[in-house]
């Protein structure tokens, strides 16, 4: 079936379902899971006038994606499954499916939270949307009310 799951995970309420639930996909089929967690990357140059660009800044980013990611790997660890994670920095989707294609993963599991508003829809976009387009693999993509 799946020998390995990559689950793009941030920690947030989608991600914690979707880690629940490739967990339970994980002991089913014995699988190898692989959390990826995305630090975005630098502002460019025309954001970093508006905002504020510090190492300071970058380091305490890159310091939370890593607690993200040691969480995620701890909850999969305790139930006995083989779990590995890695950070990577850039466009979340290209960074999910280059990993995806550099691990040979089968499956790739991400959360999704329903938007309230088409506004919000239109500004924020959708990882998971993207992700179908561009993966090399399966998607399995996990709904949060």
């Amino acid at each position: 079936m799946y020998k390995k799951i990559l689950l793009a995970y941030d920690g947030s309420a989608a991600g914690q379902r979707a880690l629940l639930q490739s967990r339970e996909i994980g002991q089913w089929g014995h699988s190898e899971m692989v959390l990826v967690a995305v630090m975005p990357p630098p502002p460019t140059s025309v954001a970093a006038e508006v905002w504020a660009y510090s190492p300071e800044i970058e380091a305490a980013e890159r310091q939370k994606v890593e607690s993200v990611l040691e969480e995620g790997l701890a909850k999969l660890r305790e139930t006995g499954l083989s779990a590995s994670g890695e950070m990577v920095s850039g466009p979340a989707v290209e960074e999910i499916a280059r990993a995806a294609s550099r691990l040979g993963a089968d499956l790739i599991v991400v959360g999704h939270q329903h938007r309230n508003s088409w506004a919000e829809r239109w500004w924020r976009g959708s990882v998971s949307k993207s992700l179908i387009e561009h993966a090399p693999c399966s998607v399995l993509v996990v709904i949060s009310p």
